[in-house]
């Protein structure tokens, strides 16, 4: 366990400590591969997440092993570990803040702290700063921070200033939310989706570079992307902990995030994919498309972007058969849906997130298409 602790001084690094405190001893893991359809007296679960989405899945992973929704838990109250790999390409720096969407979205959902009809930022959210801001003028004025949100994003700051990793910051923070799974950023160093669109103002053929989170919330994904560059990933490395969690779990799924800029964000992580193939577990995908449309989000601009058809069977081959170079032993679709992938066990189930049970469902399916039934 990391604790924050807040001491007086705003400047120094003194002014931020973490007291790190050892958690339950973890069960050892067998070596022996996980016979199908046998259970399992504890199972690792390792989940790349991405969004709000994600974070919903999440719930239902947890509920599905046991666990519940929100929340830590009871002590003992299940054997079973959850890891989520949280994308980082949708980081930004904002008014003098870091803000990340992705991890904070899991936080406040598993905490308990969502607010429900958004699906992101916090619930009893007031927005006093956003007004202030607007009478100042000040730019970016189409990213809304919330005043419970920025407490979030100050101590975060606060932390990465004052020299703590982000994978620190992330384990101080769920201190408080008390998540109740192992949440990573899929890197510490700084990795920034950044999407190219047309510049008209500078010439017919001219082009821009701007960051995700402008095309995707001040322009609504509403201009024609022609490519997605992950900004540091160069110079970037797969977080330790985060490898380790892919290399022992028992099962690891692929949320239904977005395929291009949540999960394959954090494909784009040196490492990560070969983390991937690695794996001794199965790995199982949840299609984020049904009936040829995202569930949330606007999943198929950015699939159009990258030249894929927004269809489960499109995504799954997108991904592709691990046994030929891709990501997939299982891929999971909605119920009416066809899809056929090379060398991928592909099953229909329901696959709308319409509240923790079905989603429990969802996950249970995965796990099952992995070896490794629960419940």
């Amino acid at each position: 366990m990391i604790k924050l602790i807040i001491r007086g001084g705003t400047h120094a690094p003194e002014a931020l400590a973490v007291r790190c405190a050892t958690g339950r001893a973890r069960p050892a893991r067998g070596t022996a591969p996980t016979a199908p359809g046998r259970r399992l007296a504890s199972v690792k679960v390792t989940v790349l997440v991405g969004g709000v989405g994600g974070a919903r899945f999440l719930l239902g992973v947890k509920a599905a092993l046991g666990l519940p929704a929100v929340g830590p838990g009871e002590p003992g109250e299940s054997p079973h570990e959850v890891t989520a790999v949280v994308n980082v390409g949708d980081d930004v720096w904002m008014h003098g803040l870091r803000i990340t969407p992705d991890l904070d979205s899991c936080l406040y959902t598993l905490g308990g702290g969502i607010d429900p009809e958004r699906g992101w930022g916090r619930a009893g959210e007031t927005w006093t700063v956003r007004e202030e801001l607007a009478a100042y003028d000040a730019e970016p004025s189409w990213f809304s921070l919330g005043d419970r949100d920025i407490a979030t994003h100050l101590v975060r700051t606060r932390m990465l200033r004052a020299g703590y990793r982000l994978s620190d910051v992330v384990t101080a923070l769920c201190h408080r939310w008390q998540p109740g799974v192992t949440l990573l950023p899929g890197t510490d160093d700084r990795v920034e989706t950044h999407v190219v669109v047309d510049d008209p103002a500078t010439g017919p053929q001219a082009r821009k570079a701007i960051h995700f989170q402008e095309w995707w919330v001040r322009h609504r994904a509403e201009l024609p992307a022609h490519r997605f560059v992950p900004v540091g990933a160069d110079e970037a490395g797969v977080l330790p902990a985060a490898r380790e969690a892919i290399a022992e779990a028992d099962a690891v799924l692929l949320a239904p995030s977005n395929p291009v800029v949540s999960i394959g964000a954090l494909l784009e992580i040196p490492g990560l994919r070969e983390a991937l193939a690695a794996t001794p577990a199965r790995v199982v995908g949840l299609s984020p498309i049904v009936g040829g449309r995202p569930v949330r989000g606007m999943a198929d601009a950015c699939l159009t972007a990258i030249g894929v058809e927004t269809t489960a069977e499109a995504v799954g081959r997108h991904y592709g058969a691990r046994s030929d170079g891709g990501l997939l032993d299982g891929w999971l679709v909605h119920t009416g849906d066809r899809a056929d992938v090379p060398g991928v066990d592909v099953r229909t189930v329901p696959l709308l997130m319409s509240d923790v049970p079905a989603t429990a469902a969802m996950a249970r399916a995965a796990l099952d298409l992995c070896g490794v039934p629960v419940g």
